[in-house]
């Protein structure tokens, strides 16, 4: 994948993450709404999806152990850190 893909998938993780913390934000104060928590657990589903591809292709995203593929070996330095992406 190329830079211009790089920074699409980085700019729909960005997206996404948005509208789950605002979602998660509602739900704080309206538990109860069933159409929103739906909505939250889509926006995740599609989020996680979002940060595997993005991590299988270009590494990791956060550390301290969260990304998956960690696991086997310390790849956060090998390569471009979010905020150098060219946009």
């Amino acid at each position: 994948m190329d830079s211009r893909s790089q920074s699409l998938l980085l700019r729909k993780i960005q997206e996404l993450s948005f509208v789950a913390v605002d979602l998660n934000l509602f739900l704080d104060t309206h538990p109860g709404d069933r159409r929103a928590l739906e909505m939250y657990n889509n926006v995740h589903r599609d989020l996680m999806q979002a940060v595997r591809k993005y991590e299988k292709v270009y590494g990791p995203l956060v550390n301290f152990g969260y990304s998956p593929v960690m696991q086997d070996s310390w790849t956060w330095v090998e390569s471009p850190w979010p905020w150098e992406i060219k946009y």
